[in-house]
């Protein structure tokens, strides 16, 4: 019998059960209710995957269970049970004794959850030593021992650094280390891949579904990623606006989604079978107010499906035979089916190109490598070529640390290369004078990837868009308020957004007034860095249709540089794939996602959670294994060779060039895993 958690009723291996469970954040005279009566249960050794947007509620539920709710916060009804002893109420001196002893979690980011003066070794020791008595000595080996079991590369020495000696995958891993130190019964994983690559991500959470077996914990998976939950979830919990909207078996809920916001929530994830002629569904508006009390359904406002009912009256939750739970007066029979508006994309047209790169590099000093040592570089950029046409998007695809950013830079005159060109209709820009760059630059701009950042938060949105037209003397007062006006109707914003400021914005519409900034002198070439990968997953769509629908309607030349390759697959013409400051393969979207060439590549592919329980697993050797080398000191020959399964003893010996696969597919590998077709 299933219970309204989406459970079987086995309570002699239930591990954590919540049952209406409210939370409240008071910041003033406002009340915030994050969390609105949970319930939820995870079975011994189970891994219960929680996704939706943000503000869904995901990760106020996990600290509720820790205890660490923020200033404010207070848990106004229901219970949590751990293991038949109930959390809620329980005083701080015995909360203290259970966290980190039989729940612990590992945080999102861990640059800023672990304390950046002390040292790693002491760090992990410290749950041992408080929780379990043990003595420095004994601590300190038992931090070692479990740094060795995640997969920390030199433990031993390890234990003496700090966190900002370590590369992102690697304080993950001291994240995780600290979390299970103490091999408690409940690990709450808090976003603990968003901010790494697909290849580290995909290590992380290997790594966490094998230490969950052997060490016989269970697991709360709190993702907006679906592909994340449908690889890694045995149950899978939507929340939306603070309720669970559905839940169920991973298999069941994705195979026979009834939730019109699951439903919606799978139907916006770009997917590398995407047909890049049709845009991809959004969820229009945005999730409510949550200082607001809901009368019906919270989704309602955004359900194409909804009715007067939806509207008044909350759905109680329906129960079906196999664990699945729904909310939802009118649910759905299954994910929504592909098929959505065309667009009008025109016939590729021989133009010579508009942008131009020629054996560009660029280097940035290290210091020195002693008293009498010679002077470090960090090769950031190493003889990139490439070209892109007028009305044409080149994809930069590649690792964090590869050179992607520091090429976009080059390439809209933000930074001066060490050597090489960038030339844009036929004049070079690296050799221009100031002024001269000054009137050109107005044709080369960038979307940078913090909107939040990137935006002056003292400076109203209005003056933020006329600013770029007053600099350059173009039109009254009057004319470049009504080109901003021009500018927020393009991408799909009001007119009343000219008087707020960017902290009154949501995160999707910062994202569309970058755009909206840069695209307000009519450059001709636009690079994108990082354009939506810190955007829900609806939020994201909308941004990409948006980016889409104008770079067809101006044929812009863009350069969109990411490393989520299911994005560049979905907005690139053609693709170039970056490793260590080196372009590795290039060719159309087909050619390369089609066909990989190189190893790297094919490990990029490899490592995407795909958002269906039922796809069959990429070969755990086809992926990418082990950290990025420093671009500091970059192997010799194939920079690729120490991660990559095929090398041998010439890949270190010799560099490989970029040659010809086919068609205008080109790799540079010694072994490539396709070859030039003979010619007839």
């Amino acid at each position: 019998m299933s219970t309204a958690d989406g459970s079987k009723n086995t309570d002699r291996c239930r591990v954590l059960t919540i049952r209406d469970l409210s939370v409240e954040i008071r910041r003033g005279d406002r009340v915030v209710r994050p969390v609105s009566g949970v319930s939820l249960a995870l079975d011994r050794g189970e891994t219960l995957g929680i996704v939706g947007e943000t503000g869904s509620g995901k990760s106020m539920t996990g600290l509720a269970i820790m205890g660490m709710l923020p200033a404010g916060g207070r848990v106004t009804a229901g219970s949590i049970d751990l293991d038949g002893r109930e959390l809620v109420g329980l005083p701080a001196a015995q909360y203290r004794a259970i966290r980190g002893n039989d729940v612990a979690m590992v945080f999102q980011d861990s640059m800023t959850a672990l304390n950046p003066t002390k040292r790693i070794g002491e760090q992990v020791a410290e749950p041992v030593r408080l929780h379990r008595g043990a003595s420095k000595r004994e601590a300190r080996a038992r931090a070692e021992e479990m740094l060795a079991l995640v997969g920390l590369p030199r433990p031993a020495e390890r234990l003496d650094d700090f966190p900002h000696q370590l590369s992102g995958g690697m304080r993950q891993r001291v994240m995780i280390a600290m979390a299970l130190v103490c091999e408690p019964r409940l690990v709450i994983a808090d976003e603990p891949t968003t901010a790494l690559d697909v290849t580290i991500q995909a290590e992380i959470l290997d790594l966490l579904g094998d230490l969950r077996s052997r060490l016989g914990m269970s697991m709360i998976l709190v993702t907006h990623d679906m592909g994340v939950i449908a690889r890694h979830a045995d149950r899978v919990g939507v929340m939306y606006a603070g309720r669970v909207a559905e839940t169920g078996p991973t298999p069941v809920l994705f195979g026979r989604t009834r939730h019109r916001y699951t439903q919606a929530l799978l139907s916006s994830i770009p997917s590398l079978t995407q047909d890049r002629r049709e845009e991809l569904f959004s969820i229009p508006g945005a999730p409510p107010d949550l200082t607001v009390v809901q009368a019906g359904c919270p989704f309602a406002p955004r359900c194409a499906a909804a009715t007067d009912r939806c509207r008044e009256e909350p759905p109680p939750p329906a129960v079906e035979a196999d664990g699945h739970v729904y909310a939802c007066w009118h649910p759905a029979d299954g994910p929504a089916a592909r098929g959505r508006a065309r667009l009008v994309v025109p016939a590729p047209a021989v133009t010579e190109p508009r942008l131009r790169v020629v054996d560009l590099r660029r280097e940035y000093p290290a210091g020195s490598t002693g008293l009498f040592g010679g002077r470090r570089t960090v090769k950031a950029v190493s003889g990139v070529s490439f070209e892109v046409a007028a009305g044409e998007t080149f994809g930069l695809v590649g690792e964090s640390g590869c050179g992607k950013s520091s090429l976009g830079r080059m390439l809209v005159a933000l930074d001066r290369p060490t050597s090489g060109e960038v030339i844009f209709d036929g004049e070079p820009v690296t050799r221009m004078s100031a002024r001269a760059l000054g009137s050109r630059r107005t044709q080369l701009q960038m979307m940078f990837q913090d909107s939040n950042a990137s935006l002056d938060p003292r400076m109203r949105i209005g003056t933020i868009l006329r600013e770029p037209l007053a600099i350059q003397g173009v039109g009254t007062r009057a004319q470049r308020t009504a080109r901003a006006r021009e500018l927020l109707r393009d991408v799909g914003l009001p007119g009343s957004v000219l008087e707020r400021y960017p902290y009154e914005l949501s995160g999707g519409q910062r994202q569309r007034v970058g755009l909206a900034r840069a695209l307000a002198l009519d450059p001709k070439v636009l690079v994108a860095d990082e354009p939506v990968s810190a955007l829900d997953v609806s939020v994201r769509s909308q941004v990409l249709n948006l980016m889409r629908r104008i770079q067809l309607e101006r044929g812009l030349s863009s350069v969109v540089i990411s490393h989520d390759l299911a994005v560049v697959r979905y907005l690139a013409d053609r693709v170039g794939v970056m490793y260590l400051g080196k372009l590795v393969e290039t060719g159309t979207t087909e050619e390369v996602y089609g066909s990989a060439a190189h190893p790297y590549t094919a490990g990029l592919l490899a490592a995407i959670p795909d958002a269906d329980p039922e796809a069959p697993r990429a070969l755990a050797a086809a992926r990418v294994r082990g950290e990025l080398p420093s671009p500091i000191d970059p192997p010799s020959g194939c920079r690729f060779r120490t991660r990559c399964a095929l090398a041998t003893e010439s890949c270190a010996q010799k560099e490989p060039p970029l040659t010809l696969v086919t068609g205008t597919h080109h790799v540079a590998c010694h072994h490539p895993l396709r070859r030039e077709e003979p010619r007839s």
